[in-house]
């Protein structure tokens, strides 16, 4: 069988690596660079590096970061934070960066997601689609978790499948950095609802909820933060990764 990709999923503040919880309070890891450097030497198949900081601080994306980052890594990277111009991907892209992952930027322009499709294929395109569970249903938000629009999580995947993104990064606010396991009903709807890869993100507590992401909530691979830089309920920084052996046991033990 195919394995499907696990992927760490890293934060950034400043110059600063952190793990958040429901995206909010920050804690310490590392360097950015220097835990780059750590999982480049495990098996892993991509990395997602988010700057949590850069719409909060209404900046651009931190070029310095992301040339330090691509210099210590030698697996794919994605990049999100602060985009919001086509000239700012190109410029990432360029400077070795795989994949853009794109959420308040799409919003402020809605033709970025089509642009950035067309200039550089749809396969280098991610969207986030961050969602809260409120009282009237799942529903999806922007900027860094601060504003709740109206339409439901698949519902603004579908928009942003069919604007061009090559991929969603699909996470759940309730979840995030509890290691409470995903919110299945919430990766299932978007699973439904699109053709293109879902990545499953926040929530993950142990490898086998990295399974029931891709089994139970269909999608296509599985992100996690805490479950790969802290060990215990200390919340110790210990950064690690199974091999790609243990990954496919995990996986074909599950299709058995």
């Amino acid at each position: 069988m195919r394995v499907p990709r696990v992927i760490p999923c890293l934060l950034t503040d400043g110059q600063a690596l952190v793990k958040t919880r429901r995206f909010a309070d920050p804690t310490y890891v590392g360097d950015p660079a220097n835990i780059l450097s750590i999982f480049s030497e495990f098996e892993v198949d991509e990395i997602v590096v988010l700057d949590i900081a850069a719409t909060r601080e209404r900046r651009g994306p931190d070029l310095g970061l992301i040339a330090r980052v691509v210099d210590e890594s030698i697996v794919p990277l994605a990049y999100g934070g602060g985009i919001t111009r086509l000239e700012e991907i190109d410029r990432i892209i360029d400077m070795g960066i795989e994949k853009v992952v794109l959420n308040s930027g799409w919003v402020a322009d809605p033709d970025l997601v089509a642009s950035a499709a067309a200039r550089h294929g749809s396969q280098a395109v991610v969207v986030a689609v961050d969602a809260l569970r409120t009282p009237q249903g799942l529903r999806t938000v922007t900027h860094c978790g601060s504003r709740v629009r109206g339409e439901a999580p698949a519902e603004w995947a579908v928009r942003a499948a069919d604007a061009g993104a090559g991929e969603l990064l699909v996470t759940s606010i309730d979840r995030e950095g509890t290691r409470a396991g995903y919110d299945l009903e919430l990766i299932r709807s978007v699973s439904d609802a699109v053709t293109v890869p879902v990545i499953a993100n926040g929530g993950a507590g142990s490898r086998h909820d990295l399974v029931r992401a891709v089994r139970d909530g269909r999608a296509t691979a599985a992100a996690a933060g805490s479950i790969f830089v802290f060990y215990g309920s200390l919340r110790a920084v210990l950064v690690n990764f199974p091999t790609r052996a243990q990954v496919r046991e995990l996986f074909v033990s599950a299709a058995t």
